[in-house]
Parts: structure tokens; sequence; C-alpha cells
């Protein structure tokens, strides 16, 4: 079959083959009886715009790359729901890569972003170092969410993640709770601003922390709950890096005969759709994933159609979601 043109639409429109390019470019100067022609006539011949030549003339591919750092952690996907909206919304597509925590595979897949010659770079969680994201910038539009960074050419959109440690801790200690132990987030996106939260949080309130090395998954949160429980100090109330790593605590803290939150409470972080399920019922801290998308998107957009070019830094406020995993302390 021969692949019907520009021209051919023109013909069984009845209209200028200008027009009907002013019709694909959306432009509003075309009438509303000579935009449905010419669209009628486009769907009846199965005619597509040659996207590629509308770039070159443009010099714009209208898409963005997406860096999910791990799409196993639940937190991703919600960012990338706002994200995928808000760049829909303004006619812009998605380039989707994950690179599973490995950072040779992030290096390649931001490469890769380049080489398509996409119009903005949003980074989720990454692990690549900043000098890197640097590069990248020099190149293309970056945003980085989920991860602090001090740039002056790189933008970044972030939680407040000590206001969200200091949440928990707040929570905990109006319960009752004294002994409260930190499941951290080793290298995890916020970890160390968890922990730093933490840790302040709980000086404030005069009692001494108690830190267990872990990571943002569920056979981590296992690992150190094992270790806080069989550790030597007195544990109530334990507060675990994010959601996942609460999760793997649960199966510990049950395994071990213990109730939640009758003898330990648990508090998670994220506020992922695990955290929701009935029979978890997590307490835990919202990010407003979805918005933090939604900033990123806008941010490109200030850069590539505004012509921005000042770095923003910006964070949100956290919120704490109080549910039926904790409670006073027994006794």
């Amino acid at each position: 079959m021969v692949k019907p043109t520009m021209d051919d639409v023109a013909r069984r429109a009845g209209v200028s083959r200008a027009l009907v390019s002013l019709v694909m470019h959306e432009s509003e100067k075309v009438s509303d009886r000579s935009r449905i022609a010419v669209l009628e006539a486009a769907d009846a011949l199965g005619y597509r715009p040659n996207l590629s030549a509308r770039h070159l003339a443009s010099k714009r591919t209208r898409t963005f790359g997406l860096l999910i750092n791990d799409l196993h952690n639940p937190y991703f996907p919600s960012v990338a729901d706002g994200i995928k909206r808000s760049a829909d919304s303004h006619g812009y597509r998605l380039l989707l890569n994950s690179a599973f925590l490995n950072e040779r595979d992030e290096r390649a897949a931001l490469e890769g972003f380049v080489d398509h010659n996409v119009d903005g770079v949003i980074l989720t969680g990454t692990k690549v170092p900043p000098s890197f994201i640097e590069q990248i910038a020099d190149a293309v539009p970056v945003v980085v969410v989920s991860r602090p960074m001090r740039s002056k050419r790189v933008d970044t959109i972030n939680n407040d993640d000590r206001l969200g440690a200091r949440l928990v801790v707040d929570h905990l200690v109006e319960l009752g709770h004294r002994d409260i132990c930190h499941l951290d987030g080793g290298r995890g996106a916020g970890g160390s601003q968890r922990r730093a939260g933490y840790e302040a949080a709980m000086r404030a309130h005069g009692l001494e922390p108690h830190v267990v090395p872990a990571a943002f998954t569920e056979a981590a949160g296992a690992r150190a709950a094992a270790n806080a429980l069989s550790g030597g100090r007195r544990v109530t109330a334990i507060f675990a890096g994010n959601d996942l790593s609460a999760v793997g605590a649960l199966d510990v803290i049950d395994d071990a005969g213990l109730a939640v939150p009758g003898d330990i409470s648990l508090v998670g972080y994220d506020n992922t759709f695990v955290a929701a399920l009935r029979h978890i019922d997590l307490t835990t801290v919202d990010q407003g994933r979805e918005c933090l998308g939604e900033l990123a998107v806008r941010a490109l957009l200030e850069r590539i159609e505004e012509g921005r070019t000042v770095a923003t830094h910006q964070v949100t406020p956290p919120t704490l979601v109080a549910r039926g995993t904790t409670a006073p302390p027994p006794g």
C-alpha cells in the first residue's frame, strides 16, 4: 500500500496543502469547518503526520526522557503518574527507561535520551554522580526528583524528608514512646535526610537515637528489624525508611510473636498503595508523589517554553497519615 501524503489529504478535503499543514500543526488560524474537513479526510485515508519532519522543522521532539531508578519500588510509578498526566496535558510524550538500581545503566539511559534528542530529562531517585548529571544538563534541560542537589544548572523537586521524619517522631512521642528505632534508607533517595531528621527530632525530645542500617527494600527492612529486636536495646516503635522496608519489618515482628501495634508500633514513609492495604493499614508519611511529578514537568516547561535559565530547587511539605500500626507503648 502507498502511504497517503499531505497532498492526498488536501485533494480529498478540497483545500490547499498549506491549509492541511496548518491543521496538522494545530494552528488557531484555521476555521472549525475547514479543520473538520481536513481531519475527516485524513482519517478516511489513514494519514498520519510525519513527526520526524515536523520535529526537524521545529527543532523539538515534544518528548521528555523519564529515568526511573527502581520500578520495584511503588513510590516511583506514582511519581511517574503525575509526570505523564502533566506531560500529556501539554502535548509532550514520555520516553521511559529504568536502571533497576544500576549506576552504569543509568548513565547509558541518560546518554540515550540525549541521542534521541528529547526536549528535557526527568530523573527520579537517581544514583549517578552530580557531575555526570550536570554534563547531561549541558545538552538538555534536566530535573531531578527525590534527590537533593546543590546545582546552578539542574532543577530539583523534593519532599522535605527531614520534616517528614520529625512528624513521625513527634507522633510516636505523643503516643508515649521513648524507645524509637529507625531503620534507615542507606543510599536510597531521601534516606540520609530522613535519618538526619529522625536524629534531630529524637534529641529535641531528649531521647537517644537508635539507627539500624538498612535500605529501601522489603528484604533490607526485614534484616534490619531482626537486628533491632535482637540487639539488646528496648524497642517499642520502629520508623522504617520507606513503606517497603516497613513491610519487611512487619513480617519479622509477626514471626517473633509480637503484635503491631500492641507490642511494637510501626511507621513507614511514602504512603504507597501498599500502606493503604486493609490488612497492613500502615501509618506512614505522604509526600504528594503525583504533585512532585507535576512540578517536574512544570520546571522543564519553564526552561523549554519560557526561557528560564536559573536553576530552581523546590521543596514540598509532607503530611503524616496515621493508621492502625501505631498506638501507645505496652504498659
